[in-house]
């Protein structure tokens, strides 16, 4: 018992000690232009599983893991929003047992993220499930929808899951949602032969934004792709334009707080060519 305890105490110093070497190094790194809004494409869970002969399910636990340790990261560097590309629309075209077992640890780790002492209550982060949600299996849309309510009274940043998402699903419905909202104005504009032009002046950028899953979030700054890919694969396509994205080769579950560090300095780097460019557009 005596050593149980003197193994929690190291534990503990090793933990302060560690939290005092980032709070050293983000000090360093906040000096400079520090970006407010990371998304993240976390691939690499199955090949992660593959080669430490894991299950697969097993490979999306480790991830889920590496994704709080993130959360705590991002906080503590004061970013206010967070972005993750968790399950595609595609995704549902995958084997159905894989299906099934994803959605099943989707509900669990939900569950485990709205539990009171959770990460995401002790650091005040609200959660946003963003996607076409009605494609999730019941249990799994209530846990989502109890999720949002749980944590709707914290303030401090965001996390937006983006689930059952793609994007070219998001312009589509976002399109469809901003015609059926101007329908009355169109018919009038269709009375008056005034035509397509008159459908173009009716709904513009604006009105598409307004109508996004990820309306009311500011654009990312950065797009961290693990596995060393440089494909975007349907993520915030709309919302890209004018952002970074940074492709370390480490596989999701593999990610630490050092490639975060390094993620900030490429967007240091790079912070003055963005800026201009988005002056420009």
């Amino acid at each position: 018992m005596d050593m149980v305890r003197e193994n929690h105490k190291k534990a503990g110093l090793f933990d302060n000690f560690s939290s005092l070497i980032r709070k050293c190094i983000f000090s360093v790194l906040s000096i400079g232009p520090v970006p407010s809004h990371i998304a993240f494409i976390m691939d690499g869970n199955r090949r992660y599983a593959k080669k430490k002969n894991l299950l697969e399910k097993d490979g999306y636990r480790a991830g889920f893991s590496v994704l709080i340790n993130v959360l705590r990261y991002c906080y503590e560097l004061g970013m206010k929003q967070i972005t993750v590309y968790a399950f595609s629309i595609d995704n549902f075209k995958r084997r159905p047992e894989e299906v099934q077992s994803l959605m099943e640890l989707m509900q669990e780790k939900i569950d485990e993220l709205i539990a009171e002492e959770s990460i995401v209550n002790r650091l005040g982060i609200r959660i946003y499930f963003r996607g076409n949600l009605k494609l999730l299996s019941e249990p799994v849309r209530s846990s989502v929808e109890m999720a949002m309510a749980k944590t709707a009274g914290n303030s401090k940043a965001v996390l937006s899951v983006c689930v059952a998402y793609t994007s070219t699903d998001e312009i589509a419905r976002a399109v469809q949602e901003s015609c059926e909202e101007k329908q009355d104005e169109i018919r009038e504009q269709d009375a008056s032969n005034t035509g397509n032009y008159a459908l173009e002046q009716l709904i513009g950028v604006a009105d598409i934004d307004r109508h996004m899953y990820m309306a009311g979030v500011a654009d990312p700054d950065v797009i961290i792709r693990t596995s060393g890919g440089t494909r975007l694969s349907n993520f915030l396509l709309w919302q890209s334009a004018h952002c970074l994205l940074y492709s370390p080769r480490a596989l999701w579950p593999e990610i630490s707080f050092w490639h975060l560090v390094l993620a900030i300095i490429y967007f240091q780097r790079n912070y003055f060519y963005v800026k201009e460019k988005k002056k420009q557009a």
